[in-house]
């Protein structure tokens, strides 16, 4: 058995903590910087490093392709579900407002949270989707 190389260990210890810092950017995003987009690119950025060190077999394994294309649609569906459910609740479409009719700031913080989870999510799989397409093709 050989032994681990620097990269591998390297990227044992990182991939945890960058993934902590999305989740930290995407719920933290409401504020001050970060959201749905940035913590989108840095989730999908770990398992990329994760597919570079340990190769894309492993990640697939981790993260498979059918799972990763649904989730786009998935993150797509949370952002228009609520702002379908705004809709439907009397208010415009994501007025945020009226998701909590006793205190419509609560209702703001609520949907905001929701759109910025369905960009997130949306993000992630879109990013890692095409990591996939590009790192699965054969050299021509």
């Amino acid at each position: 058995m050989s032994r681990p190389s620097v990269t591998r260990i390297g990227a044992k210890m990182l991939i945890p903590y960058i993934l902590i810092l999305a989740l930290y950017v995407q719920f933290h995003g409401d504020y001050g910087p970060g959201g749905g987009f940035q913590a989108g690119v840095i989730f999908a950025a770990g398992f990329i490093l994760y597919a570079l060190i340990f190769g894309l077999t492993a990640t697939l394994r981790v993260a498979p392709d059918g799972v990763v294309e649904k989730l786009v649609c998935v993150g797509v569906l949370i952002y228009a579900g609520v702002g379908i459910l705004t809709a439907g609740l009397g208010g415009n479409f994501l007025e945020y407002g009226v998701l909590n009719h006793h205190d419509p700031s609560h209702g703001q913080h609520d949907g905001l949270l929701l759109i910025e989870l369905g960009v997130g999510l949306t993000v992630f799989a879109a990013m890692l989707k095409i990591f996939y397409d590009f790192a699965g093709r054969g050299r021509s």
